[in-house]
């Protein structure tokens, strides 16, 4: 599918700040655009997709969080909690009395099965590991092509073992979450152009993604054995996009911190209040995001936004504002 697109471009599906209006641009444009379903349910995701089928006639792929249940320990929620308590009362507010797994992974979510193998969008895509065995092979008796992010070798034979069609080889660099398998950061962290080298042996095609800004970053990852880039970084400042007034400001700053301090999961951020805050105990993703995402609320409220999930790559200064069309034209090798 992707070496039939005029661009071979992908729209990383960015939870929080891709939008319908965003896929449709890119596929129009001749990539592929994506729904961000993980942090949404399996209604809001079948609005999304009809949202996005009613603007175009190209296929496009929905994106799916497949993480493990969240390891409760109430010790460890509460005094995470009781550390955020200052930051909490200098906007006047409390922190929540306890914290909730806000996102279901999708490894449990019948309704998001049903859905997809109803609407059968063109591409399911994986991030934090992958679906059952049962899901896997249900999405694929609906004729979904199937991909998932691998940031190590090691995950690229995981996925090539469950069978599915391609791979996002997510380097160092990336924005947003680590699709890491497990939630620890792996001892090995490789950049973009040497983790697409390193997956080349497991055989299946392989997207690129992290740092890919312009052309010639994408010519250097087919270089390197991608047939495909992914980019969301670069996207962030187009109109299409949702990305908060807040966010777009700070982006032109550039500097990115890789912190488990908002979610529970390493994610890179452009550095903040939050970034600066250490994540060492905190607790699993979700329920980390719950308290996160109260302080932003209360920070918010009184006019200050750093504390925003404010996620980008490390190449975040070199985005362009600009419509999204643009965007894929000017990154296409």
């Amino acid at each position: 599918m992707i070496e039939k697109l005029q661009h071979r471009v992908v729209q990383a599906p960015m939870a929080g700040t891709s939008t319908p209006a965003l896929a449709v641009a890119v596929c129009e444009a001749g990539g592929m655009g994506f729904v961000a379903a993980g942090a949404i349910d399996a209604t809001a995701t079948r609005t999304a997709i009809e949202q996005v089928r009613t603007g175009t006639s190209r296929p496009f792929g929905v994106n799916l969080f497949c993480h493990q249940p969240a390891r409760r320990d109430a010790a460890v929620e509460e005094a995470w909690l009781n550390k955020l308590r200052p930051e909490f009362a200098a906007f006047g507010a409390e922190p929540p009395s306890g914290l909730r797994e806000i996102y279901q992974s999708f490894r449990v979510n019948d309704d998001m099965l049903r859905m997809l193998i109803e609407v059968r969008p063109a591409i399911v895509s994986f991030h934090f590991g992958l679906a059952t065995h049962q899901q896997i092979a249900a999405l694929k008796g609906a004729g979904c092509e199937l991909w998932a992010t691998a940031t190590s070798a090691e995950e690229g034979q995981r996925i090539k073992a469950a069978g599915l069609d391609r791979i996002v080889a997510q380097g160092w660099q990336a924005g947003g979450h680590r699709g890491t398998f497990e939630p620890s950061e792996p001892d090995m962290a490789l950049g973009t152009l040497d983790l697409v080298r390193a997956l080349q042996p497991s055989g299946l095609p392989v997207i690129a993604a992290g740092a890919i800004m312009d052309r010639r970053d994408a010519q250097a990852a087919m270089d390197a054995g991608a047939v495909a880039v992914q980019c969301g970084t670069a996207f962030l400042l187009s109109p299409e996009a949702a990305t908060p007034p807040a966010h777009r400001s700070a982006m032109s700053g550039g500097r990115t911190q890789m912190t488990r301090a908002i979610s529970g999961r390493y994610a890179r951020c452009l550095e903040n209040r939050f970034t600066a805050i250490d994540d060492t105990d905190a607790p699993d993703y979700p329920v980390t995001y719950d308290a996160g995402k109260a302080l932003h609320a209360a920070a918010s409220a009184k006019g200050e936004m750093g504390y925003g999930a404010f996620w980008a790559g490390t190449e975040a200064a070199r985005a362009v504002s600009r419509p999204a069309a643009e965007t894929v034209a000017a990154i296409s090798p």
